[in-house]
């Protein structure tokens, strides 16, 4: 099955929502973003800044042609897209399998709205089975993760590998989310924990899965 040809229906049907005038556009990180870059050259004239999530975006968006401004400089999104690890059909995601969750967290947050784009494998009845990324201080790896473990969390350090902010990603394995608002909450609020990857507090506004058929589209 061509889950590449998915993400590339699901990308191409985002690109309705960069309409006219749009001002300000966010872009996020990870293999379905990467189907709607080289897309975007053909709405130039429609963006009047674009921001992005990470570094690797940055350097994609830079190769289109794009010149990336920093969020300081631009103050709140129109449009902000990205994919997700996994997706619920009550806009509930789990995201950062890519890293880069502190900053598409931002940005969603930010974000007028919310464009989630993924083919259908990352449709779930309920998050949890990919593993769920932690951002934390360095120094609080340790103790974040004994606190995890409390919580029934089999937690992972992702070595070797550094955030866009220097900091360091826990992949938590087996942990049961029930209520993914309680649980961003609750995790949030461990000491040297920067941010989690569930975004359901700020979730997404309209969700794009791209199917063999073309796309199914959902909003709130």
């Amino acid at each position: 099955m061509d889950h590449k040809e998915h993400k590339k229906n699901a990308a191409k049907a985002a690109l309705e929502y960069i309409e006219d005038g749009v001002g300000a556009l966010g872009i996020g990180t990870g293999s379905t973003v990467n189907e709607l870059i080289p897309l975007l050259p053909d709405y130039r004239d429609r963006i009047d800044s674009i921001v992005s999530s990470s570094e690797a975006t940055t350097q994609l968006l830079t190769k289109a042609g794009f010149e990336g401004k920093s969020l300081n400089e631009v103050g709140n999104l129109d449009v902000y897209i990205d994919g997700a690890d996994e997706a619920t059909k009550h806009f509930d995601l789990l995201k950062g399998g890519g890293g880069a969750l502190t900053r598409e967290k931002i940005l969603a947050g930010a974000a007028r709205r919310f464009i989630c784009i993924a083919d259908e494998t990352k449709l779930v009845g309920m998050l949890g089975k990919f593993p769920l990324p932690i951002e934390v201080i360095p120094m609080a790896r340790s103790y974040v993760s004994r606190q995890i473990i409390k919580m029934r969390g089999q937690p992972f350090w992702r070595e070797g590998f550094v955030t866009d902010n220097g900091n360091e990603i826990i992949d938590v394995h087996n942990l049961s989310i029930v209520n993914p608002r309680e649980m961003e909450t609750r995790l949030n609020q461990i000491a040297g924990v920067v941010t989690v990857g569930l975004f359901a507090h700020r979730g997404a506004d309209v969700l794009i899965i791209g199917n063999r058929k073309g796309v199914k589209v959902t909003q709130q």
